[in-house]
């Protein structure tokens, strides 16, 4: 996880936030009335079943923030699909700190790979077919970095991170503008510098909104022979994102259209998280 992926001072920001969040005000105190202060751990975080792995590096942050001298090995890596079974870090510190840390370092390794693998499940659905996997600004509020940092291990391209990182315009500026002419008219002349994209979820739309200037169309909940039809149309001139609706079973028709993206937002919203586990190991 890179600096880009992730700046060091949100990392450490949010693993101090996630942890005061599980251990309160008093601590472990399960760990304090039962584990001498001294006492060693070692254990190996498995997965239980087929995953693609992301947030690793910061499951080993939660466990090296209250054991700074923690001796952690990473065996597997972001963006790696692995197979149950599979061991991803193997931990040995402070007994009282690491099992402090665990729910803390399970919760997030979970949730993210369960991104990175719903994602690449569907990359894998679309595969050869030209089209590219887009994540949405529909993530869980306060993680969307890291949601769209899982999406791209799973092999996702990342839309907008926010919505001043491009214009587009949606169906309810479209009717308080009075048309999508009138829409995309009003944002070329605001002259942002940013790409103008807007949604239609009708044909007759295509023509007014290219001529207005749109340099991306963002064909919205049309089925597979409809977006075969407005594909043609564009012919082209601008690239062609398909959205709404797009389940795992419906993706590989949906991309077969000839769109140039297929836009998919529950593989951030509403991911399961997959089943790992911290294992103990007998210490010498």
């Amino acid at each position: 996880m890179t600096e880009r992926d992730f700046p060091r001072t949100e990392r450490a920001a949010f693993v101090e936030r996630v942890l005061a969040e599980d251990l309160g005000s008093g601590g472990d105190v399960t760990s304090a009335a039962t584990i001498d202060a001294g006492a060693r751990f070692r254990a190996t975080m498995n997965c239980r079943e087929p995953i693609v792995v992301a947030g690793l590096d910061l499951a080993v942050d939660f466990f090296t923030a209250l054991d700074p001298d923690a001796r952690v090995e990473r065996c597997a890596a972001d963006g790696e699909k692995v197979e149950a079974g599979t061991t991803l870090l193997r931990i040995e510190g402070n007994a009282r700190a690491m099992l402090a840390a665990e729910r803390s370092a399970l919760n997030t390794l979970q949730h993210l790979s369960g991104i990175a693998t719903l994602t690449r499940a569907y990359v894998e659905a679309m595969a050869g077919t030209g089209a590219i996997l887009l994540d949405t600004r529909k993530t869980i509020p306060g993680l969307r970095l890291l949601g769209k940092y899982a999406a791209r291990m799973g092999g996702a391209h990342n839309h907008r991170l926010r919505m001043d990182d491009g214009l587009l315009i949606k169906d309810n500026h479209v009717a308080v503008c009075g048309g999508v002419a009138a829409a995309v008219r009003a944002a070329k002349a605001a002259d942002s510098g940013l790409p103008v994209q807007v949604e239609v979820d009708r044909i007759d739309q295509i023509e007014p909104a290219l001529a207005a200037g749109a340099d991306r169309l963002l064909l919205d909940n049309m089925p597979p022979h409809v977006l075969r039809e407005a594909v043609a149309l564009v012919a082209g001139r601008v690239p062609t994102e398909a959205s709404g609706g797009v389940r795992l079973d419906t993706i590989r028709g949906i991309a077969e259209s000839g769109v140039t993206y297929v836009s998919v937002g529950r593989i951030t919203q509403s991911a399961p998280a997959v089943d790992i586990g911290l294992d103990y190991e007998p210490m010498p």
